[in-house]
């Protein structure tokens, strides 16, 4: 790593006297790469044990890695926290501009400490850092309007990015998102809660700065061969043409998109609202992360008829993936294309993470169904599922919470269950709701033994599909052994800050030469170690905040459903999970 690599500093920011600051931490991007590695480091130092999630003491960590700026689909920001919807490790990540915009700045780590005494946004610079008054734009209701205002207020287009949170983070919903560049977030766990407690309404970083790698002929060598393997790549094609919505049409066939609460794997509407679907009939255009040529990012064009005039139409335009798709579509049971986008659209104003919210709307479908719930609860709606302009309605409300119900379903699904029953069908693990999934036994034990409790951070969905195509029968402790193998790569990975999608172009010997060719010698060996101490590290930070494999609770509704991988019961998943604690420890 170069002297002047802006990778070894950390910018510290404190709301609460409005002062920051940068220190030199060489040996810590040393020692971890950065990104992942890195974030749980600053967050186990600057988190004080047992703080509240939405107190003062709850730090918020942005970090990123060594390829940034260098290489291409190496543009993620890693943002860590304790979160308020588990109550222990928050890890979410997000691509777009911020992960240049944070190393262009001049910062390989932002953290953000205190509370502000008013609503505030930051604007961050190289070695600048202004507090600025966001008292008008607290309570817009809409996140579009909050980015359109600081786009045109904030100078440095193109260079920089804009996170913001919309009404849900201000009122703390526990899944509330981070929305950045329009079309992307870090979703999932809470961070817009956490930006909402500290009256942070929003994050603009602009930066300027240019890398120079070590030994340019080696990493124009470099470039060129990632390059080449990403564009060339039939996988990275098929996430350009149609993007993660790929998955439906392959996910229903076998029995695997969740349907209605997960009352089935199979969803009747499936072919409408596929990727292939949307691709022909609503595709408006497609971008990228800052430094990718894949450009997998689908964005649909909406046009939603004014009311009482058939001529004039307003255009809506939101990005679509397969997660939001099964989330508002498949398990809401929503097959017109225009009411599942429109129902999108309004998760995106709110600023919610959209597969908590649509899980548990799914939720509370089915418990109204069941009279676990009534429409005194409700605050009048009559939730069914398919009722995609009543899903909106419910949407809003999570966020305004007129009832106590509201209030609960704010907390997530297995809090709303807690108090009104219905746990055997409350999808979430670990606390967190349940992504787009059913294959079997591998995927929800990957999702509860998951630092993040995320398809992402281990793909255990793939566990199950290999099986059922094989005709092999899974065992506990060969998932188990598997999950903890691919989680502990992807904590490599996630330091990089490597854009997941693209984890077949980056092979080992490839990231090896990167590194090399910009100053960072690493063996075969030090990546292996670095991944087993970091997934360590984190579930360190999760003990530490009272989570325990024995608790977790496994819902009863994914024993029923059939899966594509076969039956299985609880003593299989917890047999597993004992299994993946043992390797931990070991």
């Amino acid at each position: 790593m170069r002297l002047d690599d802006p990778l070894k500093r950390v910018l510290f920011v404190d709301l609460s006297k409005r002062r920051f600051w940068i220190e030199e931490r060489r040996e810590l991007f040393e020692a971890t790469l950065g990104g992942s590695g890195a974030a749980i480091r600053l967050l186990d130092e600057f988190c004080p044990e047992g703080a509240g999630a939405l107190s003062p003491d709850n730090p918020i960590i942005f970090a990123v890695g060594p390829l940034v700026g260098f290489y291409p689909l190496a543009s993620k920001t890693v943002a860590m926290f304790k979160s308020p919807h588990t109550g222990n490790l928050g890890e979410s990540h997000a691509g777009g501009r911020s992960a240049v915009a944070i190393r262009m700045a001049g910062y390989g780590a932002i953290v953000i400490l205190g509370r502000s005494e008013m609503p505030i946004y930051l604007v961050i610079g190289d070695g600048q850092v202004a507090f600025r008054d966001a008292s008008a734009l607290w309570g817009t209701r809409s996140s579009y309007t909050t980015g359109d205002v600081l786009a045109k207020r904030e100078s440095g287009r193109g260079n920089r990015t804009i996170m913001r949170i919309g009404r849900a983070g201000e009122q703390q919903v526990s899944y509330a998102c981070v929305i950045t560049e329009t079309f992307r977030h870090f979703g999932r766990l809470g961070l817009g809660a956490v930006f909402g407690s500290k009256q942070l309404k929003a994050i603009v970083i602009e930066g300027q700065r240019n890398l120079a790698p070590d030994d340019r002929k080696a990493y124009r060598q470099t470039y060129d061969t990632i390059y080449q393997r990403a564009t060339q790549s039939e996988l990275m094609q098929k996430y350009h043409e149609l993007g993660t919505p790929m998955n439906v049409l392959p996910l229903d066939a076998i029995g695997a998109l969740p349907t209605r609460n997960l009352q089935s794997g199979r969803f009747e509407g499936a072919e409408a609202i596929s990727g292939e679907r949307l691709a022909a009939d609503y595709l408006g255009r497609r971008i990228a992360c800052a430094h990718c040529p894949v450009a997998c990012i689908h964005i649909a064009a909406l046009r939603i008829p004014y009311p009482n005039d058939p001529y004039f139409y307003k255009t809506v335009m939101l990005g679509y993936d397969h997660e939001p798709i099964y989330a508002v579509g498949s398990m809401l049971g929503i097959q017109d294309v225009s009411g599942m986008l429109q129902v999108m659209d309004e998760v995106e104003i709110q600023g919610l993470d959209v597969m908590s919210a649509g899980v548990a709307l799914a939720w509370a479908t089915e418990a109204l169904g069941q009279g676990l719930i009534g429409e005194t609860e409700t605050d009048g709606l009559p939730l069914q599922f398919g009722g995609a302009e009543t899903y909106i309605e419910a949407i809003k409300r999570i966020v305004s919470q007129p009832t106590l119900f509201y209030k609960a379903l704010a907390q997530g699904v297995d809090h709303a269950a807690s108090l009104y029953g219905g746990q055997d069908f409350a999808l979430a693990f670990g606390g967190n709701e349940m992504p787009g999934y059913h294959t079997g036994p591998g995927c929800h034990a990957g999702y509860l033994t998951g630092a993040r409790h995320s398809h992402l951070d281990s793909a255990g969905y793939g566990l199950d599909q290999d099986a059922a195509k094989a005709g092999r029968t899974l065992e506990p402790e060969g998932v188990a052994a598997q999950l903890i193998e691919e989680e502990r790569w992807r904590q490599v990975l996630t330091s990089l800050v490597i854009c997941l999608f693209a984890r077949k172009v980056y092979e080992l010997p490839l990231i090896l030469d990167a590194l090399a060719a910009i100053g960072s010698e690493r063996t075969e060996a030090d990546l292996e170690h670095l991944g087993t101490e970091i997934l360590r590290e984190k579930h360190a930070f999760k003990r530490r905040e009272g989570f325990d494999f024995a608790e977790l609770r496994i819902p009863r509704r994914i024993l029923e459903t059939p899966a594509p991988a076969g039956d299985f019961d609880a003593a299989f998943i917890r047999e597993t999970l004992h299994h993946y604690a043992d390797l931990l420890r070991g």
